[in-house]
């Protein structure tokens, strides 16, 4: 029987699909968690969720039903006297809902035989796990990603007491691992790199037959994605008489002033904002590709990529890469070997690598072909997935030791 649950602010999601397939190849190991979700994914495009998967996550009631919920329970004697105390201390002030989704997901724990949870993000599932343990002593770890580590948001609960509180954290690259342990020395033994995942097999082989050459890129429009930038190449394409044409995959607030952007470049018949797109379509515009682009920068609040998923597709389809050295993407993309790095917001730069790539398709094959064998060595999800397994189940069987020890001594 599995010994621990996921626990997610929103699943699943278009822009966490390593979280839905990190679920799923759990789930093909034999390792099936019950999930819990805070909210109920909105306005998501269309996606080849499985069923069985969708079908198992447990979304918690909004915020009326929550709270007659949790009172309820208070009224039956269900709750502690130390969990009522922390209810009426904490009343409405900032992340009050926090205390009644854990108490809601934490009542239902023990019947399930979880010991342990594990949250995506140093965000408002780990900080609801948080309580959890606080309120119920399920023990609880998370995995830490870019900007809610980078750019932490501040909460009473934040991030300094999550990682002081959590028995494991997780996060996707050496370089986000080494910033951890460098800002939390104290718990440095508890920070684990372990690669997002991915299922090769389900990515197509480029060809490199697109006339003209296609650029691809994909993301969600914000600033952090460089997206500008990437549009400013294709002026500097465009004017040293290059053809090509350029598609950017996703959706975001950025779209209007991209859209001037190509207006204002005379880049309509160049450059085209494709929208969000299901995940098989999205593999079926990668392998049609000729280049993956994603020219990340540190935005205005310091936010930044750490290990994007969409470069691992890019590799994984032998498509080579063209980014920047920003967070774990130098991890990824090695340098003249599968793909190219530029300085941020450096379109003369990125022009010019692009260019390099497109004119000479042997050296596009042979970043190509080195990508996807490090996609091979580092991301492959069956292998990563057992490695948090593991972390998970000795977490659980931890608990249970203590617990044991706990009724051996009284």
């Amino acid at each position: 029987m599995t010994k621990f649950a996921y626990l997610f602010e929103r699943f699943p999601s278009f822009s966490q699909t390593f979280c839905y397939r990190e679920v799923a190849e759990l789930d093909r190991q034999g390792s099936t968690p019950p999930i819990f979700s805070i909210r109920k994914p909105k306005d998501e495009p269309p996606q080849d969720w499985d069923e069985r998967i969708i079908n198992r996550v447990h979304y918690l009631p909004g915020e009326k039903e929550l709270l007659d919920d949790v009172h309820r329970a208070s009224k039956k004697g269900n709750l502690t006297g130390e969990i009522v105390a922390a209810l009426d201390e904490w009343e409405r002030r900032t992340d009050f809902l926090r205390l009644y989704q854990a108490i809601y997901i934490g009542l239902r724990l023990p019947n399930l035989g979880i010991r342990h949870v594990h949250a995506h993000f140093a965000g408002l599932a780990a900080r609801t796990a948080c309580w959890i343990d606080k309120f119920f002593g399920i023990n609880f770890s998370f995995t830490a990603h870019a900007n809610d580590i980078f750019t932490p948001r501040h909460f009473e609960i934040g991030l300094d007491k999550l990682v002081d509180a959590a028995r494991a954290i997780v996060t996707e690259t050496d370089y986000a691992a080494k910033f951890l342990k460098e800002r939390f020395p104290d718990r440095a033994d508890r920070i684990h790199r372990i690669y997002n995942g991915l299922n090769l097999a389900e990515f197509q082989r480029a060809d490199f037959s697109a006339a003209p050459p296609s650029i691809v890129a994909i993301g969600r429009l914000i600033d952090k994605k460089g997206f500008g930038d990437l549009i400013h190449a294709c002026r500097v394409l465009k004017d040293s008489g290059k053809l090509f044409r350029c598609e950017i995959i996703g959706e975001g607030p950025l779209e209007k002033e991209l859209r001037r952007q190509i207006d204002g470049f005379d880049l309509q018949n160049y450059v085209q904002l494709l929208g969000a797109k299901p995940q098989r379509e999205i593999a079926e515009h990668l392998a049609a590709g000729t280049v993956f682009v994603l020219p990340s920068v540190i935005d205005a609040d310091g936010g930044m990529d750490n290990l994007p998923t969409v470069i691992m597709e890019a590799m994984a389809t032998g498509l080579p890469v063209i980014s920047t050295a920003i967070g774990g993407i130098p991890e990824m993309v090695i340098e003249n070997e599968t793909g190219i790095l530029v300085p941020p917001h450096d379109a003369g730069a990125l022009g010019r690598a692009i260019e390099k790539v497109i004119v000479d398709l042997s050296l596009a094959r042979r970043l190509g072909e080195q990508g996807q064998k490090r996609a091979r060595e580092l991301f492959s999800i069956d292998k990563n997935a057992r490695s948090l397994i593991r972390i998970f189940e000795e977490l659980a069987d931890s608990k249970i030791d203590n617990l044991k020890a706990d009724r051996e001594r009284s």
